[in-house]
């Protein structure tokens, strides 16, 4: 069961709980529930454009391996952007060690840059993250995190370009 959780993305736990006031005013379950892309491409566009492993994580909704992707115990200060869009998604400063194997922040940059929709995969429900911009696959979000917002964005290195301050 374990190794299915893993394989799943970080966990099984639905993000049920209200965020607290935090400075980078994070999405609720709600927020963005019916995202409208400004990036559209065709899927040979995004093929040309991306690598395999990033194609099949942004575009297929797929999960990379726990502690084998780029971006997992990075610590150095900057901003990770969307690898298919380059939106600014999450900063350095609310990164954190969840132990899980990905990159996991507690909060995006901001409300708008990343949706939210339920997923029904791996036999679980989770809360499925989307890039606002491009329709991305990013990762999931999880009421176990620290706070000010209790979330845990469990996201794939796949996903993301880090940009170094």
């Amino acid at each position: 069961m374990s190794a299915a959780l893993l394989a799943a993305g970080c966990g099984s736990s639905p993000v049920t709980n209200q965020i607290a006031n935090a400075s980078t005013n994070p999405p609720s379950k709600t927020a963005n529930p019916t995202p409208s892309h400004t990036v559209m491409k065709t899927d040979e566009e995004w093929k040309k454009q991306l690598t395999p492993e990033q194609y099949r994580v942004l575009r297929e909704k797929g999960t990379e391996r726990a502690f084998t992707g780029a971006y997992w115990n990075t610590k150095d200060p900057g901003v990770y952007r969307c690898a298919g869009c380059g939106e600014i998604l999450f900063a350095s400063d609310t990164k954190f060690d969840s132990g899980c194997g990905w990159p996991s922040f507690y909060a995006p940059t901001n409300s708008t840059v990343v949706a939210e929709q339920t997923d029904h995969s791996a036999f679980m429900e989770r809360t499925e993250v989307l890039c606002s911009k491009c329709g991305g696959h990013l990762g999931h979000v999880f009421d176990d995190g620290p706070q000010p917002t209790g979330l845990r964005y469990c996201i794939n290195s796949a996903s993301l370009k880090f940009e170094k301050k």
